[in-house]
């Protein structure tokens, strides 16, 4: 009952400390921390590549960064629970 507890708390503690970590500045992701970096070293370089679809806003940006994590865990779980599916199915008489 205490180990649950314990980790219940961690969990929570885990949701929450976020939260107070940041004090309220913006977090901008990797994506821009290269950029800075990149322009910092080689002022000169140009990129090579442009992306194929450039989303209209933030939020459809986020939205389809889950979709794509959903998707790709979505296939994962079901590789792994097909497998333990036929791994039972092998060891019944």
């Amino acid at each position: 009952m205490k180990k649950t507890v314990l980790l219940l708390a961690m969990v929570v503690a885990l949701v929450i400390l976020p939260f107070f970590i940041n004090h309220g500045g913006e977090y901008g992701g990797a994506d821009g921390e290269a950029e800075s970096q990149i322009q910092a070293l080689a002022p000169q370089y140009e990129p090579w590549f442009q992306p194929l679809y450039e989303p209209a806003s933030g939020e459809i940006e986020s939205l389809l960064f889950t979709l794509q994590g959903s998707l790709g865990a979505s296939v994962i779980f079901y590789i792994l629970g097909y497998m333990k599916g036929r791994q039972r199915d092998s060891q019944r008489p």
